[in-house]
């Protein structure tokens, strides 16, 4: 078991919101097979995404990020573009890590920062102070402790039998704290501790608890301050709490709203179009004539009349090519609310 143990105060603060947001995960049964759907998989990392830069001065919209990984042209600094694309990279390559791996560590690291620093994957040589404006609020540690430090705390995290709440909340302040690459900490720090949760309960491997922190970020701020005026984590880790609880309310009330108008669009779906979405549910983008013949039929204006148009009046099915749908390339596949209206529908 590692010697080293991060200097944390437990309050019943932090107990009542560990219960509660174990209640609220419990809660989201439904909401972590939404999550399995690639879509809604997708937009949430984006979201966690943009957010995640945002706090780092980077001025892409959700819109623009959504155009940039769909491979778009974007009028955007160059920086800021190589910056989605590899953060990207990064939340996607998170399954295969392990937290406690000290190369895992680096290549993600690497990921992230390719392009943008000449040490991505290696710690800093420098000292380094954090800066708000003018006025320094951090100095971190020397760089010739840096690789000590972060051993110990990688240690730590391999061996610790603390809550995986309070662990992934531990970790993410004394990586700030430690400041260990010369860029990138912020959100190499977020990353980390998504993946701390998402090894824990993979539903929250697409949480955006980003969007939450960037909407309180001052807050984030004055709470890493705070810690390191204590000289141990606590008001920190009770800060990223709230966050996590506050994503999971919004996640519930999105999922109260989308079942509600699944349920809508449910009533409105006639049998042709039921049997459109079961064929297509599963399915890859299908073309016209592919799936005319997964219904067994042949004329194809009855076709568009009946099964086609109606699909798409009501945003159950969506265009791969919508600038173009006419394009004999043109494929068709499930939306979200597709996907969900198909499972509902009695076949």
């Amino acid at each position: 078991m590692s010697r080293y143990q991060p200097p944390l105060t437990l309050t019943t603060n932090m107990l009542g919101l560990i219960a509660q947001i174990s209640e609220q995960i419990g809660q989201l049964a439904a909401l972590d097979e939404r999550l399995q759907t690639p879509q809604l998989r997708r937009s949430n990392r984006i979201r966690t995404i943009q957010a995640s830069l945002a706090i780092e001065n980077n001025t892409l919209s959700v819109e623009q990020v959504t155009a940039v990984l769909a491979g778009q042209r974007v009028l955007g600094l160059p920086r800021e573009i190589q910056e989605v694309r590899n953060a990207f990279a990064a939340y996607e390559a998170m399954p295969d890590w392990t937290s406690s791996s000290r190369a895992d560590l680096l290549h993600a690291h690497e990921l992230l920062m390719g392009g943008l620093i000449d040490d991505c994957g290696r710690f800093r040589q420098a000292g380094v102070g954090i800066y708000r404006g003018e006025k320094l609020v951090h100095m971190a540690p020397p760089p010739s402790r840096v690789s000590h430090l972060i051993e110990d705390l990688l240690a730590w995290l391999g061996a610790s039998d603390w809550h995986p709440l309070i662990v992934s909340c531990v970790f993410h302040y004394e990586f700030e704290f430690i400041h260990p690459f010369a860029d990138g900490n912020g959100r190499m720090g977020r990353l980390w501790q998504t993946l701390i949760l998402s090894q824990w309960r993979p539903v929250l491997a697409y949480l955006p608890v980003e969007a939450v922190i960037r909407e309180q970020q001052d807050d984030y701020y004055a709470a890493l301050s705070a810690a390191d005026q204590m000289a141990e984590s606590t008001p920190f880790v009770e800060f990223m709490l709230q966050a996590l609880s506050v994503a999971l309310a919004e996640a519930a009330r999105s999922e109260a709203a989308t079942d509600q108008v699944t349920d809508y669009v449910s009533d409105q779906v006639t049998d042709q179009v039921a049997r459109l979405l079961t064929v297509l549910r599963g399915s890859p983008a299908l073309k016209v004539n592919d799936l005319m013949a997964a219904l067994v039929l042949v004329h194809k204006a009855t076709f568009r009349a009946n099964y086609l148009k109606p699909a798409l009046a009501l945003s159950l099915i969506e265009m791969t090519d919508p600038d173009s749908p006419r394009s004999p390339a043109q494929r068709y596949r499930l939306t979200e609310t597709g996907e969900r209206a198909a499972r509902r529908k009695p076949k």
